[in-house]
């Protein structure tokens, strides 16, 4: 089953909810964040520092797991000298003035990360891109290249592989999904270059490789992917968790993958609404269990159809 929840965006990218079941929704270019509810997209603010760029702008956006008492909201975006996370307070229909947590991550035209989760521990994971100069993303010294694991506050959160750093894990090119399954594995999906696209099993200090090794490799220091597709298939943005599965947004290839899941190791991937409706941008899972997809047809690489950009809506236990 699938249908539509919204239509007429302009490069919707980072989705989260509130406990009244409605979501806030950042728009890439225009810096607007949006709540969605009943059809309806109302603007509700906007992040005026962001500059956007080809894979650059207002990206991820969560909500904090203690919304009922702090009323927070987080967004990671891009400004002329570094993409940062920010955050705020959504009160009265209006979100307050953002103040910075964690600046000076590296900034470029491509390979900017940007997607965030929270933990089951209730620190907030966060993905960067190598912005284009892949060693960065084997130097621990920087922030690019990484998922970084911080406090509310924007601090190192305690328990991460050096206690002076944000860095949990290292040698990514740019992971644009995060999602935690049932047993609190942390799962991203990552673009590749030429050759392959990845599904990784995040595990803490762990290196993925990147620029050594695309796909997967030989050498044990470096972590292989659990799945790998060509960049014609996937291209992959978003990624959730619902129903025993992992389900994967992909720009290039078109559609929505579903992953098997089983303790440690996912298999057995399908492809779904191939070319139907153009680049599938992010996947996130609804308050009544349903998905909710995004397109991203109007962010300059895709062929708008009429009423793009959209929110569908995606029954997991029909797919």
């Amino acid at each position: 089953m699938i249908g539509t929840v919204a239509t007429g965006l302009e490069a919707p990218w980072g989705i989260d909810f509130l406990p009244d079941g409605s979501a806030l929704v950042t728009e890439r270019d225009s810096g607007r964040i949006l709540r969605v509810h009943d059809g309806k997209a109302d603007e509700v603010g906007r992040i005026d520092e962001t500059v956007s760029g080809v894979e650059a702008g207002l990206l991820g956006l969560v909500v904090s797991p203690s919304y009922a008492q702090d009323r927070r909201i987080f967004v990671y975006t891009s400004t002329d000298d570094d993409n940062r996370v920010l955050r705020m307070t959504y009160a009265d229909g209006r979100l307050g003035a953002p103040r910075a947590i964690l600046t000076g991550i590296p900034r470029g035209q491509i390979h900017d990360g940007g997607r965030m989760e929270f933990g089951p521990d209730g620190a907030l994971y966060v993905a960067t891109g190598e912005t284009g100069d892949g060693p960065l993303a084997q130097d621990p010294g920087t922030t690019a290249g990484k998922i970084l694991r911080i406090t509310q506050d924007g601090d190192p959160a305690p328990g991460n592989p050096d206690p002076s750093s944000p860095v949990w894990t290292l040698g990514h090119r740019n992971v644009q999904g995060l999602a935690f399954d049932q047993g609190g594995n942390l799962w991203a999906s990552e673009f590749g270059q030429n050759t392959w696209d990845e599904l990784n099993l995040i595990e803490k200090g762990t290196n993925y490789g990147w620029p050594e090794v695309e796909g997967r490799g030989q050498q044990d220091r470096y972590r292989n992917p659990q799945q790998v597709w060509e960049t014609s298939k996937a291209s992959p943005s978003g990624l959730a968790f619902a129903e025993g599965r992992l389900w994967m947004a992909s720009l290039r290839g078109e559609r929505l993958w579903r992953i098997d899941v089983t303790g440690a190791r996912a298999t057995n991937p399908k492809g779904f609404f191939v070319g139907k409706y153009g680049r599938m941008r992010t996947v996130v899972v609804a308050p009544d269990r349903n998905l909710w997809v995004t397109t991203s047809n109007t962010d300059g690489r895709g062929d708008p159809q009429a009423g793009d950009d959209r929110i569908l809506l995606v029954d997991p236990g029909t797919s």
